[in-house]
């Protein structure tokens, strides 16, 4: 009995992993004492190969229900290869305006995969550096896990 249960978890556990073939990187970087500094940037350094496909970038985080805040605001720079960069502000709603938290949850953690660029190319191959900073009012955020950046394949 015990290595029927075996068998089914393994199978599921494949079906889930070829399920992500569209992803081309995520990286996600945990929160020490689940709080967010102001000063604390992530950085993401991403080898683009192919410049015909066609990208969505997606920013994700996690938190827990105690986060304060109804949204995240973010600031996002990505440096391109041959010297060119981009900066964007991006709000991230975290919860609906009666309060509810948004995305997925289990237990006291919720997950939130915010779309950030949809049906991209990038222009030129080589390695693109995204750094993510909280770009909100309080110098420390508290009640955040981790936060990071999905980049997927468009399949069209």
């Amino acid at each position: 009995m015990k290595l029927n249960n075996f068998i089914i978890f393994f199978a599921l556990a494949l079906t889930v992993l070829a399920c992500d073939s569209n992803r081309v990187f995520e990286e996600n970087i945990d929160f020490t004492s689940e709080k967010w500094h102001r000063d604390s940037v992530l950085v993401f350094n991403v080898e683009i190969s192919d410049t015909l496909a066609v990208y969505n970038i997606y920013i994700n985080n996690r938190i827990t229900q105690q986060y304060e805040y109804s949204n995240l605001y973010l600031f996002i720079n990505a440096d391109m290869p041959h010297n060119q960069s981009l900066r964007d502000t991006l709000e991230c709603i975290l919860r609906n305006p009666a309060g509810k938290i948004l995305g997925k949850g289990f237990g006291n953690v919720w997950s939130n995969k915010i779309p950030y660029r949809k049906h991209i190319r990038f222009p030129s191959s080589g390695v693109y550096t995204f750094t993510i900073e909280q770009a909100m009012r309080s110098d420390e955020l508290k009640n955040i896990l981790d936060a990071g950046i999905r980049i997927e394949k468009v399949k069209l």
